[in-house]
C-alpha cells in the first residue's frame, strides 16, 4: 500500500521536475526525461513520510483549555483537555478528599482509600481505543499527587 502511494507520488514530482529542469535550461529535451527521475525517486519517499508525519501530528492533537468548574461538570467526555491545566497548575495539591469533590464532583471511582479516579473521556490520539481517567493520590488525607493515564 505505501508503495503505491509512494508511486502515485512519483508521477506529479516527475513531472515537476522535468519542469524545473526545463525552466533553468538544463540538459536538453532528449535526457531531461531521464534526468528528471532522480529527484522524483528521490522526493516521493521523502514527501510520503513528510505527509505521514503530518496526518499523525494531526490525529495527535488536541487543544488544552484552563480548568473551568462549569465545564467539568457539563462536559464529562471532554475533560482531558482540562485535565493537563489541573496537573500543571497543581490546584488540587494539599486539598482534602472533601475539597476534591466539591471541585470536580462525585462522579468518581475508587481504587482505594488513598486513590481516586474521574474519567476524562478519550484523549485524541494514534493509538486511543481507552477512555483516560485523572488519578489523585491522598497521604494522610491530604492530595499529594495528581496524574493521567489510559485505562
Amino acid at each position: 500500500m505505501s508503495f503505491l502511494i509512494i508511486l502515485i507520488l512519483a508521477i506529479p514530482s516527475y513531472f515537476l521536475s522535468k519542469w524545473g529542469l526545463k525552466k533553468f535550461n538544463l540538459g536538453n529535451d532528449e535526457n531531461r526525461k531521464l534526468i528528471a527521475l532522480i529527484p522524483a525517486i528521490l522526493l516521493s519517499p521523502i514527501i510520503y513520510i513528510g505527509l505521514m508525519y503530518l496526518w499523525i501530528l494531526s490525529i495527535s492533537y488536541y487543544p488544552t483549555n484552563d480548568f473551568d468548574k462549569q465545564e467539568w461538570e457539563t462536559n464529562i467526555e471532554e475533560r482531558y483537555k482540562m485535565s493537563e491545566d489541573i496537573i500543571e497548575s497543581k490546584i488540587l495539591i494539599g486539598k482534602t478528599k472533601e475539597e476534591i469533590i466539591e471541585l470536580l464532583g462525585k462522579d468518581f471511582y475508587t481504587y482505594n482509600q488513598n486513590q481516586i479516579a474521574y474519567g476524562i473521556g478519550f484523549v485524541p490520539g494514534l493509538f486511543s481505543m481507552d477512555p483516560d481517567v485523572l488519578d489523585i493520590y491522598f497521604e494522610n488525607g491530604k492530595v499529594t499527587k495528581v496524574e493521567q493515564h489510559q485505562t
